[in-house]
């Protein structure tokens, strides 16, 4: 855009955000945000504008960020599918680990990757792969177990980085491979293991010239590319032993053709698996589509209900293992154990058909983690907008309801703000932490679930969800409650607001309520009634000191409104002969002295409040909570009329 046009649009009415709109539409980078204000400045626009045009550069950077994490996360994602599907259908294992390097060079933004392999005839690692490399003697490099950066990932089995290698003295510096490294030029180095199992076939590397920190993210990305590269590896060697087996059928047609069957059954479950994955499917449907193939019945269970013993040697060993008649295939990613896939009834198992069973584990850890990606975005962004509620950042009504809009929330509804906690001690932090983490995952699958919104805030979690019709906000506080206390296993309390309304319009009113849960949620902890649910309305009197709202009618026409009510149609005295009961410290004798009329009067009035109060309307916490809303009551009939 020329200074012409930014004047121009920066001049315009309501236009402050026009040029910060046309950066991010061409994707401009970070430094050209600042020339709209630097314009605006030199023009000598007024102090008022420029702060305008300062709010307008902020929220635009911010858009800018949000919009290329995304594209990050997307083209991670795409390109982990991409690589599982090149593996699906592996053909040639030296392309598969060409595409797996160049992905992993292009997303670490780095400007060399390679991969060496162990090899163990010689009991050295050499380089296999190599992308952006222009020193031919760093390409042949052969390294001696145990030397440099990558011997002491192979000997750790753990992900190793280093800013500047010449400076680094965690690993032994060699004369042959530091002159390698000097004459590719590289300086920050990241290496992660590649796994078979227990044991370190090899190691994936990103490397720079210059020096750089490189991120958790980073690191696990590069692991991940890592796994399948193994994988790969894994499935070439899977191929290798089955052409071996094919020549050693060819010497029996009955064997052949039994090997054929298998064959197919393989290549099937790989088509099946691959479109399963470009497709988005889920993880019964790779149940599903193995149990076909396999003629027999495969169920993923949970961690909890998979076989213990079976669980963790498969895991450790990489590989599906027999458990009495059934089969047990370990689903895991990067060291967490998400669950197994278990062969019912198949005692005898071709290896093939095992090697089958065990891709199809590691295509459900692939699909489990992307939904896990795609749910915990979804958490952060409705976290995000509930974060902004409560802080009343953003008071533009119409972006507060298009972003509700685009999570299924509607901010025009009748909303109930919920503070829950749980209720159980942690033995140590990291327990806490992950209680938590544990809390706050089951509160935005509720609220998801519900169209409500869902954020972690003070140790705790707050949920802002919508009130059902008949519904009331002490029925929402204790179902939430009882849904949190079952998804996480633990006594969750929570204190619910009183209804909310207009939330687009009065955003401020979002903080409030959430006091007001907070405070409902103090006293029940206070009252020892952890896991319980409750709002302002079911501590009778004490929910006027809890309620931010101090609503006096509602407190006294849910204590005393029927006998006003009555008085009021009947023309009778119920409410006075309330009065002068307690004044005369309840007893019907002095009352009809004090009221001057006969105590059998006194009785019927009495007994009429009764009927309408309920009979336990005289013990002594309802009696307080009576003699409280008369007080009341007298006090708002002797104020002047408009007043409240």
């Amino acid at each position: 855009m020329s200074r012409d046009q930014l004047q121009s649009a920066g001049h315009s009415e309501g236009s402050a955000e026009a040029p910060f709109l046309e950066l991010l539409a061409r994707g401009a980078s970070a430094d050209a945000y600042e020339q709209p204000v630097l314009l605006a400045r030199a023009d000598g626009q007024a102090p008022g504008r420029i702060a305008v045009l300062e709010h307008a550069k902020l929220l635009a950077l911010r858009v800018r960020s949000e919009m290329e994490g995304r594209r990050r996360r997307e083209a991670e994602l795409s390109a982990l599918f991409e690589t599982a599907h090149d593996l699906a259908g592996l053909r040639d294992l030296d392309a598969v680990l060409q595409a797996i390097v160049q992905r992993a060079r292009s997303l670490l933004s780095t400007d060399v990757a390679y991969l060496s392999l162990n090899d163990p005839a010689k009991g050295d690692t050499y380089m296999r792969v190599t992308e952006g490399s222009v020193a031919a003697r760093f390409q042949q490099l052969r390294l001696g177990m145990g030397e440099g950066l990558g011997g002491l990932v192979a000997q750790t089995a753990r992900p190793y980085v280093t800013d500047d290698y010449f400076r680094d003295d965690r690993f032994r510096h060699t004369l042959t491979i530091d002159a390698g490294v000097r004459d590719e030029g590289l300086v920050a180095i990241l290496g992660v293991p590649l796994m078979l199992g227990p044991h370190v076939i090899g190691v994936l590397f990103a490397a720079d010239r210059r020096a750089r920190v490189f991120e958790r993210e980073e690191i696990a990305l590069l692991g991940s590319f890592a796994a399948l590269a193994a994988a790969a590896i894994d499935a070439a060697n899977l191929l290798t032993e089955t052409r071996e087996a094919l020549a050693d059928l060819e010497r029996a047609n009955e064997i052949i053709r039994d090997r054929s069957g298998v064959i197919e059954r393989a290549s099937d479950v790989h088509d099946r698996l691959a479109e399963l994955v470009l497709r988005g499917g889920g993880v019964h449907d790779v149940s599903a589509a193995v149990s076909q193939v396999l003629d027999s019945t495969v169920r993923f269970a949970d961690a909890e209900a998979a076989p213990g013993d079976a669980l963790e040697v498969s895991r450790a060993e990489g590989h599906a293992v027999r458990h009495g008649g059934d089969w047990v295939a370990a689903v895991a990613a990067g060291g967490e154990l998400l669950g197994a896939l278990v062969l019912r009834g198949h005692p005898r198992l071709d290896p093939v058909d095992q090697r089958t069973l065990e891709r199809a584990a590691m295509v459900t850890s692939l699909l489990l983690l992307a939904r896990r990606s795609a749910a915990e975005a979804e958490q952060r962004v409705r976290g995000e907008l509930l974060d902004d509620l409560l802080d009343a950042r953003d008071r533009d009504p119409r972006l507060l309801r298009e972003r509700a809009t685009r999570l299924d929330a509607d901010l025009d509804a009748v909303h109930v703000v919920l503070a829950a906690r749980l209720d159980t001690t942690a033995a140590d932090a990291d327990q806490e932490a992950a209680a938590r983490r544990r809390l706050w995952s089951a509160a935005s699958h509720l609220a998801a679930t519900r169209h409500g919104l869902a954020a972690a805030r003070d140790g705790g979690t707050v949920l802002l969800l919508p009130l059902g019709p008949g519904d009331t906000a002490t029925d929402l506080a204790r179902r939430t409650a009882r849904d949190l206390g079952t998804a996480v296993h633990e006594a969750v309390t929570v204190g619910a607001s009183a209804p909310v309304r207009e939330l687009a319009v009065r955003p401020e009113s979002v903080a409030e309520a959430y006091a007001e849960g907070q405070r409902c949620l103090d006293a029940l902890r206070l009252l020892d009634r952890p896991g319980d649910g409750a709002a302002a309305e079911d501590f009778g009197f004490l929910g006027l000191l809890l309620a931010g709202s101090r609503d006096i009618p509602g407190f006294v026409e849910r204590t005393i409104g029927q006998v006003v009510t009555y008085d009021e149609k009947r023309g009778t005295d119920l409410l006075s002969t309330l009065d002068a009961y307690f004044a005369c410290g309840m007893s019907p004798a002095r009352t009809k002295d004090e009221l001057h009329v006969h105590v059998n009067t006194v009785a019927q009035r009495l007994e009429r409040v009764g009927r309408l109060l309920g009979a336990e309307w005289q013990s002594p916490a309802r009696a307080l909570e009576i003699q409280l809303a008369l007080r009341l009551h007298r006090l708002s009939s002797m104020a002047p009329q408009g007043r409240h």
